[in-house]
Protein backbone atom coordinates (compact mmCIF):
# COMPACT_ATOMS: atom_id res chain seq x y z
CA UNK A 1 0.00 0.00 0.00
CA UNK A 2 2.78 2.25 1.07
CA UNK A 3 4.53 1.98 -2.30
CA UNK A 4 1.30 2.64 -4.16
CA UNK A 5 1.01 6.12 -2.20
CA UNK A 6 4.66 6.58 -3.51
CA UNK A 7 3.71 6.20 -6.85
CA UNK A 8 0.93 8.69 -6.77
CA UNK A 9 3.01 11.42 -4.90
CA UNK A 10 5.62 11.01 -7.53
CA UNK A 11 2.82 11.64 -10.34
CA UNK A 12 1.35 14.21 -8.48
CA UNK A 13 5.25 16.03 -8.52
CA UNK A 14 5.83 14.94 -12.42
CA UNK A 15 2.40 16.31 -13.48
CA UNK A 16 3.10 19.76 -11.45
CA UNK A 17 6.19 19.91 -12.88
CA UNK A 18 4.73 19.82 -16.63
CA UNK A 19 1.86 22.09 -15.45
CA UNK A 20 4.60 24.84 -14.59
CA UNK A 21 6.48 24.04 -17.92
CA UNK A 22 3.13 24.24 -20.53
CA UNK A 23 1.39 27.56 -18.00
CA UNK A 24 5.02 29.52 -19.19
CA UNK A 25 4.60 28.45 -22.85
CA UNK A 26 1.00 29.47 -22.81
CA UNK A 27 2.16 32.97 -21.23
CA UNK A 28 5.18 33.00 -23.58
CA UNK A 29 3.01 32.29 -26.63
CA UNK A 30 0.51 34.41 -25.28
CA UNK A 31 2.71 37.82 -25.56
CA UNK A 32 4.41 36.78 -28.75
CA UNK A 33 0.50 36.96 -30.61
CA UNK A 34 -0.18 40.46 -29.95
CA UNK A 35 3.27 41.70 -31.40
CA UNK A 36 2.66 39.07 -34.78
CA UNK A 37 -0.34 41.06 -35.05
CA UNK A 38 0.77 44.57 -34.09
CA UNK A 39 3.25 43.16 -37.47
CA UNK A 40 0.46 41.87 -39.76
CA UNK A 41 -1.32 45.21 -38.83
CA UNK A 42 1.90 47.29 -39.87
CA UNK A 43 2.69 45.24 -42.94
CA UNK A 44 -0.86 44.44 -44.65
CA UNK A 45 -1.44 48.40 -45.90
CA UNK A 46 2.20 48.46 -48.02
CA UNK A 47 1.35 45.10 -49.88
CA UNK A 48 -3.12 46.65 -50.27
CA UNK A 49 -1.45 49.24 -51.83
CA UNK A 50 1.20 47.88 -54.22
CA UNK A 51 -1.63 45.56 -55.10
CA UNK A 52 -3.56 48.48 -56.08
CA UNK A 53 -0.93 50.20 -58.11
CA UNK A 54 -0.37 46.81 -59.76
CA UNK A 55 -3.87 46.67 -60.65
CA UNK A 56 -4.21 50.37 -61.99
CA UNK A 57 -1.20 49.35 -64.51
CA UNK A 58 -2.53 46.97 -65.34
CA UNK A 59 -6.44 48.71 -66.27
CA UNK A 60 -4.31 51.34 -67.90
CA UNK A 61 -2.07 49.75 -70.38
CA UNK A 62 -2.27 46.59 -72.95
CA UNK A 63 1.09 45.42 -71.57
CA UNK A 64 1.39 41.54 -70.92
CA UNK A 65 2.96 40.81 -68.11
CA UNK A 66 3.63 37.89 -65.69
CA UNK A 67 2.43 40.38 -63.27
CA UNK A 68 -0.82 40.53 -64.48
CA UNK A 69 -1.55 38.25 -67.36
CA UNK A 70 -3.02 34.71 -67.04
CA UNK A 71 -1.63 31.98 -70.10
CA UNK A 72 -4.59 30.17 -71.35
CA UNK A 73 -2.85 27.16 -71.09
CA UNK A 74 -0.59 27.61 -68.22
CA UNK A 75 2.05 24.14 -67.98
CA UNK A 76 3.90 24.54 -64.54
CA UNK A 77 3.27 26.10 -61.54
CA UNK A 78 5.06 26.81 -57.70
CA UNK A 79 3.39 26.10 -54.89
CA UNK A 80 5.21 27.65 -51.99
CA UNK A 81 4.15 26.15 -48.24
CA UNK A 82 4.42 27.65 -45.10
CA UNK A 83 4.64 25.59 -41.75
CA UNK A 84 6.36 25.66 -38.64
CA UNK A 85 9.73 24.86 -37.33
CA UNK A 86 8.64 23.81 -34.18
CA UNK A 87 5.58 21.81 -33.04
CA UNK A 88 3.53 22.01 -29.63
CA UNK A 89 1.22 23.92 -31.78
CA UNK A 90 -1.91 21.20 -32.16
CA UNK A 91 -2.84 20.54 -35.82
CA UNK A 92 -1.13 24.01 -36.89
CA UNK A 93 1.17 22.57 -39.30
CA UNK A 94 -0.83 19.46 -40.62
CA UNK A 95 -3.53 21.80 -41.39
CA UNK A 96 -1.23 23.80 -43.28
CA UNK A 97 0.33 20.83 -45.18
CA UNK A 98 -3.03 19.56 -46.08
CA UNK A 99 -3.85 23.11 -47.87
CA UNK A 100 -0.68 22.25 -49.72
CA UNK A 101 -1.57 18.76 -50.51
CA UNK A 102 -5.07 20.15 -51.91
CA UNK A 103 -3.84 23.30 -53.90
CA UNK A 104 -0.90 20.65 -55.64
CA UNK A 105 -3.39 18.10 -56.10
CA UNK A 106 -6.22 20.99 -57.94
CA UNK A 107 -2.86 22.09 -60.04
CA UNK A 108 -2.20 18.84 -61.08
CA UNK A 109 -5.90 17.66 -62.07
CA UNK A 110 -5.41 21.30 -63.91
CA UNK A 111 -2.55 19.65 -66.47
CA UNK A 112 0.55 21.59 -64.22
CA UNK A 113 3.60 20.42 -63.35
CA UNK A 114 3.91 21.59 -59.24
CA UNK A 115 7.18 23.36 -58.14
CA UNK A 116 7.25 22.91 -54.39
CA UNK A 117 8.91 25.10 -51.98
CA UNK A 118 8.41 24.82 -48.59
CA UNK A 119 9.10 27.56 -45.54
CA UNK A 120 9.25 25.29 -42.38
CA UNK A 121 11.07 22.24 -41.17
CA UNK A 122 7.86 20.38 -40.33
CA UNK A 123 7.17 20.73 -44.37
CA UNK A 124 10.76 19.93 -45.16
CA UNK A 125 10.48 16.85 -42.48
CA UNK A 126 7.10 15.82 -44.45
CA UNK A 127 8.46 15.99 -47.67
CA UNK A 128 11.76 14.51 -46.78
CA UNK A 129 10.00 11.19 -44.84
CA UNK A 130 7.56 10.66 -47.67
CA UNK A 131 10.60 11.28 -50.29
CA UNK A 132 9.05 13.62 -52.12
CA UNK A 133 10.74 16.02 -53.79
CA UNK A 134 11.00 19.81 -53.48
CA UNK A 135 12.74 22.80 -55.05
CA UNK A 136 13.84 24.76 -51.95
CA UNK A 137 13.51 25.20 -48.24
CA UNK A 138 14.41 27.77 -45.67
CA UNK A 139 13.92 26.93 -42.14
CA UNK A 140 14.59 28.57 -38.61
CA UNK A 141 12.45 31.86 -38.68
CA UNK A 142 9.09 31.02 -38.97
CA UNK A 143 8.76 32.58 -35.16
CA UNK A 144 9.83 35.60 -35.86
CA UNK A 145 9.91 36.47 -39.25
CA UNK A 146 11.69 39.67 -40.93
CA UNK A 147 11.30 41.16 -44.82
CA UNK A 148 14.76 39.92 -45.41
CA UNK A 149 13.54 36.46 -44.92
CA UNK A 150 10.41 37.15 -47.27
CA UNK A 151 12.65 38.74 -49.68
CA UNK A 152 15.13 35.66 -49.51
CA UNK A 153 12.21 33.22 -50.43
CA UNK A 154 11.20 35.55 -53.00
CA UNK A 155 13.98 35.79 -55.01
CA UNK A 156 14.01 32.19 -56.51
CA UNK A 157 10.88 32.84 -57.03
CA UNK A 158 10.99 35.80 -59.08
CA UNK A 159 13.78 34.25 -60.93
CA UNK A 160 11.68 31.61 -62.10
CA UNK A 161 7.95 33.18 -63.00
CA UNK A 162 10.38 35.41 -65.59
CA UNK A 163 11.86 32.32 -67.43
CA UNK A 164 10.17 30.48 -70.02
CA UNK A 165 8.07 27.64 -68.94
CA UNK A 166 10.55 25.12 -71.40
CA UNK A 167 13.47 26.63 -69.68
CA UNK A 168 12.68 25.40 -65.96
CA UNK A 169 10.33 29.06 -65.99
CA UNK A 170 6.70 28.62 -64.13
CA UNK A 171 3.49 30.20 -65.55
CA UNK A 172 1.34 30.75 -61.84
CA UNK A 173 2.92 31.00 -58.72
CA UNK A 174 0.60 29.67 -55.58
CA UNK A 175 0.76 29.99 -51.80
CA UNK A 176 -0.75 27.66 -48.72
CA UNK A 177 -0.40 29.07 -45.28
CA UNK A 178 -2.30 29.93 -42.27
CA UNK A 179 -4.65 33.31 -41.42
CA UNK A 180 -4.88 34.38 -38.50
CA UNK A 181 -8.82 34.47 -37.93
CA UNK A 182 -8.46 35.31 -33.80
CA UNK A 183 -7.05 33.70 -30.90
CA UNK A 184 -9.14 30.66 -31.30
CA UNK A 185 -9.71 30.34 -35.37
CA UNK A 186 -6.83 30.14 -37.66
CA UNK A 187 -7.94 29.08 -41.50
CA UNK A 188 -5.75 27.32 -43.45
CA UNK A 189 -5.79 29.65 -47.14
CA UNK A 190 -4.55 28.58 -50.53
CA UNK A 191 -3.79 31.96 -52.14
CA UNK A 192 -2.85 32.68 -56.20
CA UNK A 193 -0.21 35.55 -56.13
CA UNK A 194 0.85 35.61 -59.96
CA UNK A 195 -0.21 36.53 -62.26
CA UNK A 196 -2.78 38.83 -59.93
CA UNK A 197 -6.52 38.37 -59.99
CA UNK A 198 -7.69 41.34 -60.00
CA UNK A 199 -10.68 42.30 -58.07
CA UNK A 200 -12.68 43.84 -61.29
CA UNK A 201 -12.01 42.95 -65.02
CA UNK A 202 -11.66 46.24 -67.68
CA UNK A 203 -15.09 44.63 -69.33
CA UNK A 204 -16.81 45.72 -66.04
CA UNK A 205 -15.15 49.12 -66.16
CA UNK A 206 -16.81 49.43 -69.51
CA UNK A 207 -20.35 48.50 -68.20
CA UNK A 208 -20.06 50.89 -65.50
CA UNK A 209 -19.29 53.37 -67.90
CA UNK A 210 -22.05 52.77 -70.21
CA UNK A 211 -24.16 53.06 -67.44
CA UNK A 212 -23.24 56.92 -66.56
CA UNK A 213 -20.84 55.78 -63.85
CA UNK A 214 -17.01 57.31 -63.45
CA UNK A 215 -15.39 56.40 -66.49
CA UNK A 216 -11.39 55.01 -65.86
CA UNK A 217 -8.57 56.65 -64.96
CA UNK A 218 -6.02 57.22 -68.16
CA UNK A 219 -1.96 56.57 -66.92
CA UNK A 220 1.00 57.88 -68.77
CA UNK A 221 3.53 55.78 -67.55
CA UNK A 222 7.35 56.65 -67.73
CA UNK A 223 9.68 55.04 -68.91
CA UNK A 224 6.93 52.43 -69.84
CA UNK A 225 4.24 50.07 -67.90
CA UNK A 226 6.08 46.76 -68.75
CA UNK A 227 9.03 48.52 -66.89
CA UNK A 228 6.65 49.35 -64.11
CA UNK A 229 5.28 46.25 -63.54
CA UNK A 230 8.96 45.35 -64.03
CA UNK A 231 9.78 47.04 -61.05
CA UNK A 232 6.31 46.15 -59.16
CA UNK A 233 7.24 42.34 -59.77
CA UNK A 234 9.55 41.94 -57.75
CA UNK A 235 7.94 44.41 -54.72
CA UNK A 236 4.39 42.78 -54.81
CA UNK A 237 6.07 39.10 -54.21
CA UNK A 238 8.28 39.99 -51.77
CA UNK A 239 5.22 42.08 -49.88
CA UNK A 240 2.86 39.32 -49.63
CA UNK A 241 4.75 36.53 -48.67
CA UNK A 242 5.67 38.51 -45.85
CA UNK A 243 2.34 39.23 -45.00
CA UNK A 244 2.00 35.49 -45.34
CA UNK A 245 4.96 34.34 -43.28
CA UNK A 246 3.56 37.53 -40.42
CA UNK A 247 -0.27 35.96 -40.51
CA UNK A 248 1.36 32.11 -40.45
CA UNK A 249 3.70 33.08 -37.35
CA UNK A 250 0.62 35.12 -35.21
CA UNK A 251 -1.44 31.43 -36.22
CA UNK A 252 1.52 29.50 -34.78
CA UNK A 253 1.51 31.17 -31.48
CA UNK A 254 -2.04 31.16 -31.14
CA UNK A 255 -2.45 27.54 -32.03
CA UNK A 256 0.43 26.69 -29.29
CA UNK A 257 -1.00 29.20 -26.74
CA UNK A 258 -4.20 27.13 -27.17
CA UNK A 259 -2.59 23.51 -27.17
CA UNK A 260 -0.40 24.59 -24.03
CA UNK A 261 -3.59 25.91 -22.16
CA UNK A 262 -5.24 22.55 -23.12
CA UNK A 263 -2.17 20.84 -21.68
CA UNK A 264 -2.29 22.66 -18.49
CA UNK A 265 -6.28 22.04 -18.23
CA UNK A 266 -5.19 18.73 -18.39
CA UNK A 267 -2.55 18.58 -15.94
CA UNK A 268 -4.93 20.16 -13.35
CA UNK A 269 -7.20 17.40 -14.10
CA UNK A 270 -4.57 14.50 -13.83
CA UNK A 271 -3.62 16.26 -10.14
CA UNK A 272 -7.32 16.17 -8.99
CA UNK A 273 -7.53 12.76 -10.11
CA UNK A 274 -4.21 11.68 -8.68
CA UNK A 275 -4.52 13.59 -5.73
CA UNK A 276 -7.90 12.05 -5.27
CA UNK A 277 -6.49 8.47 -5.85
CA UNK A 278 -4.07 9.19 -2.91
CA UNK A 279 -6.03 10.20 -0.27
CA UNK A 280 -7.91 6.75 -1.18
CA UNK A 281 -4.68 5.26 -1.09
CA UNK A 282 -3.43 7.01 2.11
CA UNK A 283 -7.15 6.71 4.00
CA UNK A 284 -6.74 2.72 3.04
CA UNK A 285 -3.39 2.26 4.86
CA UNK A 286 -4.50 4.26 7.69
CA UNK A 287 -7.29 1.57 8.17
CA UNK A 288 -5.53 -1.45 7.31
CA UNK A 289 -3.10 0.08 10.59
CA UNK A 290 -6.02 0.99 12.63
CA UNK A 291 -7.00 -2.45 11.53
CA UNK A 292 -3.58 -4.22 12.54
CA UNK A 293 -3.20 -2.23 15.49
CA UNK A 294 -7.00 -3.31 17.02
CA UNK A 295 -6.23 -6.87 15.74
CA UNK A 296 -3.58 -7.07 17.52
CA UNK A 297 -4.72 -5.46 20.73
CA UNK A 298 -7.53 -8.15 20.59
CA UNK A 299 -4.95 -10.68 19.99
CA UNK A 300 -2.99 -9.92 23.16
CA UNK A 301 -5.99 -9.52 25.26
CA UNK A 302 -6.93 -13.12 24.56
CA UNK A 303 -3.88 -14.61 25.07
CA UNK A 304 -3.43 -12.17 28.58
CA UNK A 305 -7.02 -13.54 29.52
CA UNK A 306 -5.82 -17.19 28.27
CA UNK A 307 -2.65 -17.12 30.48
CA UNK A 308 -4.66 -15.82 33.77
CA UNK A 309 -6.60 -18.49 33.46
Amino acid sequence: MGSQLRTYKRRIRSVSATKKITRAMEMIAASRIIKAQRRVAAATPYADELTNAASAVAYGSEVKHPLTTKLERPRRAAMLLITADRGLAGGYSSNAIKAGEHLTGELVAAGMEVDTYIVGRKGVTYYGFRERPFVQSWTGFTDNPTYADAKEIAAPLIEAIRKDSDEGGIDELHIAYTEFVSMISQTPVEQQLLPMELGGSAEESAETFKRGGAPRPLYDFEPSAEQVLDALLPRYVESRIYVALLQAAASKHAATRRAMKSATDNADELIKSFTRLANAARQAEITQEITEIVGGASALADATAGSER
